[in-house]
């Protein structure tokens, strides 16, 4: 054996029990394997580096570029919400429509991210019907991971297989070569769910303590919750009163959060402002109030039409609590006099002044060193006072700002880069180029874009990619290959395919998807070269198995998700052995009689 093989496979070795162990983050292990492969001089400069301009690298931060404009524009907040709304509360209806989307969804995203989108619905779902989380997220799960094999672009390791093969001469695969086995494979997996779900998925009851932090809040306080949309009729007694003459705080223990006139809006409005007929409210109360509020003004309640107030949601808006520190201009000072409302467009709702709880109108309290303030208001105004030196925010806001003005733009982009490469642009130039529009038509600026990339994932694949460069450079692949092929050289086509379809599902249980194509992928060309056959779909359908990651939790959308559902080990065994036996014989088949 020749010295440059075995340095070869020491370093692929080495680099595998990394993958495996864990013990470093998996950009680092890459990098190290990269500057390792040039050191030891088995590959030169241009070769070791490479991976960061392969195609691969490219498609897959121009993907993640465009998965954020689709995100920032907010369509996918609607088309969750919808598709949410539509499956009803029967569990089977949810757990075949979510999955359905989820799956489609993932085919032009990344799983991960298909995954975390409905993630929060799901959530929701599961507390307003009483349907265990365990019942539905697993499923979803797994329709993501499936769903990254619908196209070329769905999941890391697809993305890879046409560097793989352009740097063994072979002609890459085009958007939708893998699309007819992907809709089988989806397909596979929401009926498998459909009739043995409640064989193999755990029930466990769900877990209220999995409150959200709005929720422990409102409880932990005993805080007001109950938002309602009043509209101000005609003969109301509100009408020409100022909101401080009609008394709403003092009176009715009724905080304004917002008013609409016509077709503007006002958060926290002024308390000198009057009221019109006509106007809409948005007031913060207990039921009981409301209820009385309703009747002695003559409101009407208009809560379930479709006026304004998106914003005062639960994702967009909440109850959030302050401390006042010693240097604060509030300290000495009161509310009114500080103008909380018009300089933070907040509303206070409650006051822990000196240890005494205020609630109603405390807007002429004296503030001093230590009060706590329970505000209402929505979420993107709330994390604008983290950089307030009056106040310090003590509870964990994460507002995702959504941009609904550049839904169409975001869609066209996306639309473009997909129709770009259906025709016959490569992958990497089409998303590239879709990912530019979105910064040119204003979707995003350019930090925005640079933030949407996982550095980490992209360094791993310009990392890795020259890894298998050197095991066809070396003749390491073809060693391998030979070694393997004593196995099955006497026996039939079918038992090849089965092995590479089991191993490339082994190594992907216990490496990256990434990591287990960079190693087969080399491996793989060099048994097709033995056995004199068409090392390109062998290729492809290693890579499909890789993706074969059911058995346990090590997929990054299992790894996501298991402290959702409060999986152990033991859930993915008995769910996941089913799906990766379905899994490999549909490979199998399809490949076999159609492809190979």
């Amino acid at each position: 054996m020749e010295q440059e093989i075995i340095t070869v496979l020491v370093i692929l070795g080495l680099t595998v029990i990394m993958l495996v162990l864990d013990l470093v983050r998996i950009d680092i292990v890459a990098i190290g394997c990269m500057l390792v492969l040039g050191w030891s001089g088995i590959l030169d400069t241009q070769e070791m580096f490479s991976g960061f301009s392969s195609n691969a690298v490219i498609a897959m931060l121009s993907v993640m570029i465009l998965g954020s404009g689709i995100s920032r524009s907010g369509v996918m907040d609607k088309i969750s919400q919808f598709i949410i709304d539509k499956a009803g509360t029967r569990k089977r209806n949810l757990i075949g429509l979510l999955s359905a989307s989820v799956g489609l969804l993932s085919g032009v995203i990344q799983n991960i991210g298909a995954a975390a989108l409905f993630l929060p619905g799901i959530i929701q779902v599961s507390r307003k019907t009483k349907i265990p989380m365990s019942s539905l997220i697993m499923p979803i799960g797994y329709a993501a991971i499936l769903g990254g094999a619908l196209t070329m672009v769905g999941s890391g390791h697809l993305i890879l297989v046409n560097d793989m093969l352009k740097n063994d001469g072979y002609d890459a695969y085009n958007l939708l070569s893998v699309t007819p086995i992907g809709i089988i494979l989806l397909v596979s997996g929401i009926l498998y769910f459909l009739f043995l779900g409640d064989k193999v998925l755990p029930s466990n009851e769900v877990d209220n303590t999995g409150k959200s932090e709005q929720e422990k809040l409102i409880e932990k306080l005993s805080l007001p919750h109950a938002i309602k949309r009043l509209k101000i009729a005609a003969d109301s007694l509100l009408v020409g009163q100022t909101i401080e003459e009609a008394g709403l705080e003092k009176q009715f223990n009724i905080h304004l959060l917002g008013l609409r006139t016509n077709k503007d809006e006002i958060f926290a409005p002024w308390r000198e402002t009057e009221l019109k007929e006509g106007q809409i409210l948005a007031v913060l109360s207990t039921g009981e109030n409301i209820e009385q509020f309703i009747e002695e003004c003559k409101l009407q309640d208009v809560s379930s039409s479709n006026y304004f107030y998106d914003d005062f949601k639960s994702e967009s808006s909440g109850f959030a609590e302050l401390i006042i520190p010693p240097d604060s201009e509030l300290v000495g000072s009161s509310i009114r006099d500080y103008a909380f409302r018009k300089q933070h467009a907040v509303k206070p709702v409650v006051l822990f002044n000196k240890g005494e709880r205020i609630e109603g109108d405390f807007s002429d309290t004296q503030i001093a060193s230590g009060d706590t303030l329970i505000i209402y208001g929505r979420l993107k105004e709330i994390e604008n006072l983290k950089s307030s030196k009056n106040v310090i925010l003590l509870t964990d806001v994460k507002f995702d700002d959504k941009d609904t003005s550049k839904t169409w733009p975001a869609i066209g982009c996306f639309v473009f880069a997909i129709a770009l490469a259906m025709v016959g642009f490569s992958i990497s130039m089409a998303f590239l180029t879709g990912a530019l529009l979105m910064v040119l038509t204003r979707v995003m600026n350019i930090s925005q874009a640079y933030a949407a990339i996982e550095w980490k994932v992209v360094f791993m694949l310009a990392g890795l990619i020259p890894l298998g460069i050197a095991m066809q450079k070396t003749g390491a692949a073809l060693f391998l290959a030979e070694k393997v092929m004593h196995v099955v050289i006497d026996l039939p086509p079918i038992f090849m395919i089965i092995m590479v379809c089991v191993l490339a599902t082994l190594f992907s249980l216990f490496m990256t998807n990434v990591g287990a194509v960079v190693v087969l992928a080399p491996l793989v060309i060099g048994m097709a070269s033995i056995a004199d056959m068409d090392a390109r779909p062998l290729v492809l359908m290693a890579a499909l198995c890789a993706g074969n990651s059911f058995i346990l939790p090590t997929h990054q959308v299992n790894a996501f998700l298991m402290s959702s559902g409060g999986y152990r080990n033991a859930d993915y065994i008995r769910a996941g052995s089913g799906m990766t036996v379905i899994f490999l014989a549909i490979t199998v088949t399809i490949f076999y009689f159609f492809i190979i």
